[in-house]
């Protein structure tokens, strides 16, 4: 979905930014793509709370369980609320090798433009999808197929 204002071209530019700075496996740069009092919720269910705790948990994670992955991520949603608060969904996953064709994640991003006009995520949350158990609710009732799906 292209994103043509200037607010929707910045707000694109920093989850593209999330992207380049895990691949770099840099966790001070990502972790500078937050707001001072951020949270972040992993699909696990872990709550990280303030930029602090984002870079020393992305920095355990990529010298880890995230160690040598790169970061998928597909906008499919960019609304804004007022001039300075957006929020965007969209699906993303962690891979290794080929980028996988069917990310297995959906997220939310609340983004707001901080006193330095910069575009920062103040809130996070990353949800596991459950493809088998999508495609059964919605056989079994298609009204709760999601009407971009349809």
């Amino acid at each position: 979905m292209p994103h043509t204002t200037p607010d929707a071209a910045a707000v694109t530019a920093v989850l593209t930014g999330l992207v380049s700075a895990w691949e770099r496996h840099d966790a001070d740069a990502y972790g500078e793509l937050f707001t001072e009092d951020a949270t972040y919720i992993t699909y696990i269910g872990t709550c990280y709370r303030g930029r602090r705790d984002i870079v020393d948990s992305h920095r355990a994670l990529f010298g880890g369980f995230l160690k040598g992955t790169r970061l998928a991520d597909e906008i499919l949603d960019i609304r804004f609320h007022g001039p300075d608060t957006a929020v965007v969904n969209g699906r993303g996953d962690t891979y290794k090798g080929t980028r996988p064709r069917t990310l297995s994640k959906i997220q939310t991003y609340t983004l707001v433009r901080e006193d330095d006009e910069c575009w920062r995520i103040a809130a996070f949350h990353n949800t596991k999808r459950k493809p088998l158990l999508e495609s059964i609710s919605h056989r079994l009732a298609p009204a709760l197929v999601p009407a971009a799906e349809r």
